[in-house]
């Protein structure tokens, strides 16, 4: 090869490497909810509030674009993009796949928060795949990515309603004493997401899972 020639190839490689390395360092973090006034406060939109509580810590601003309301975080050479859809809880799928898509972002960089009605209030739980659990926005996001494998951090909101009573319960506001406990769960969350971009998955689960 040339020398011209073999100067070339090294800057295109090096530069399809950068790429890739700069690919593997952003990330999705993908808070699920109900866009309105009326359900801000309710169980079935801890991920929206924990990617607020984020957003208030480090000053960030959300802005609405398309499919939802979107910031960038940048942190220890991550870039950490938070999205909180505006499809509603049930069609969380569409906005997932179009900001993987539109930013480049690998499957494997991607979380989505999620209450759960089978975890004790305020436990966190990072897994790498599973089931919907029967929640909508986790059915929706399986349907449009064609996989289940892909990372999803559940947040316990208990199962303290009685018989019939599930969406009133999961639509209901957070009770006196969860709200005393809720700040020192929203901290830790947010490290969970920092520690997941940073760590990386496994790391993070061995340190948070069950904390």
């Amino acid at each position: 090869m040339c020398h011209f020639l073999k100067k070339l190839f090294y800057k295109q490689t090096d530069s399809v490497n950068i790429e890739e390395t700069n690919s593997m360092k952003k990330f999705l973090i993908v808070g699920l909810g109900n866009i309105g006034e009326k359900y801000a406060n309710t169980r079935h939109n801890v991920g929206f509030k924990i990617l607020d509580h984020l957003a208030h810590k480090e000053g960030l601003t959300f802005e609405t674009q398309k499919l939802g309301d979107i910031t960038t975080y940048k942190f220890k050479g991550r870039t950490f993009v938070l999205l909180k859809p505006n499809t509603y809880m049930n069609l969380s799928g569409k906005a997932v796949l179009y900001w993987l898509t539109k930013e480049k972002i690998a499957l494997e960089n991607l979380l989505v928060i999620t209450d759960d009605l089978n975890l004790p209030f305020g436990s966190i739980r990072l897994k790498t795949k599973g089931s919907d659990g029967g929640h909508n926005g986790l059915k929706d996001i399986q349907a449009k990515l064609n996989t289940t494998n892909y990372n999803r951090f559940r947040f316990g909101i208990s199962d303290q309603f009685s018989k019939g009573s599930q969406v009133d319960y999961v639509l209901g506001e957070w009770s006196e004493d969860e709200n005393k406990t809720l700040p020192e769960r929203l901290d830790t969350s947010v490290e969970l997401i920092k520690s997941f971009g940073t760590a990386g998955v496994n790391n993070t689960m061995n340190a948070f899972n069950g904390k």
